[in-house]
């Protein structure tokens, strides 16, 4: 799948009403295992995101994903801004020459690895990042792949970021930013169609 600055448009303001409708349930989430702020930092991310693009119209994909970057590294607090800032900056840095959605999204993907030091089964959003890419790139992309890499999380023991305090605490809790990774996809399987 082609990724152009229409569908880019159209993804982030279907992530931006998915974590606008659950930025609650998010934020609880987060509560036992981190700073209980994930899904409003999330929201004013994509606010952010969406004013962005409404005002600047990029009028190229590079662009587009710069200023998707900028706006969640500068808005959205904790690990999660630059972590998704770091994926869309990693996009765009491939974007001029490069519009295959499965080869930007591997590119984001070893970006988010690279910033935060997270591999599969340290309870991140690598955890769903790293399922469904592959399966992105193979075209078997669906809302069950999505949802079982987010389950995934569930029974881990966090090894990365703020849950890692809580050692065996953390067990038992979805990880939040694999449930905001989870809705980030799922934005996508809604607009590609």
């Amino acid at each position: 799948m082609e990724l152009t600055t229409e569908l880019l448009n159209k993804w982030m303001a279907a992530f931006a009403k998915k974590i606008e409708a659950n930025k609650a349930y998010l934020s609880d989430l987060d509560t036992p295992i981190g700073d209980g702020d994930h899904g409003n930092n999330m929201a004013r991310g994509m606010v952010a995101v969406e004013d962005a693009l409404n005002a600047k119209k990029p009028a190229d994909l590079t662009s587009a994903l710069k200023l998707v970057a900028m706006s969640l590294i500068s808005k959205v607090g904790g690990a999660s801004g630059p972590l998704y800032g770091t994926a869309f900056l990693e996009m765009a840095k491939l974007s001029a020459k490069e519009t295959d959605l499965a080869k930007l999204t591997e590119a984001a993907l070893l970006g988010i690895k690279k910033r935060g030091g997270a591999e599969p089964g340290d309870k991140t959003m690598v955890d769903v990042w790293s399922v469904v890419v592959p399966a992105l790139a193979k075209g078997e992309l669906t809302e069950e792949v999505i949802q079982k890499a987010v389950e995934s999380t569930k029974p881990m023991q966090a090894k990365k970021g703020r849950a890692s305090y809580l050692g065996e605490r953390s067990i038992g809790h979805l990880d939040p930013g694999s449930v905001s990774s989870g809705y980030l996809f799922s934005a996508l399987l809604e607009v590609e169609g």
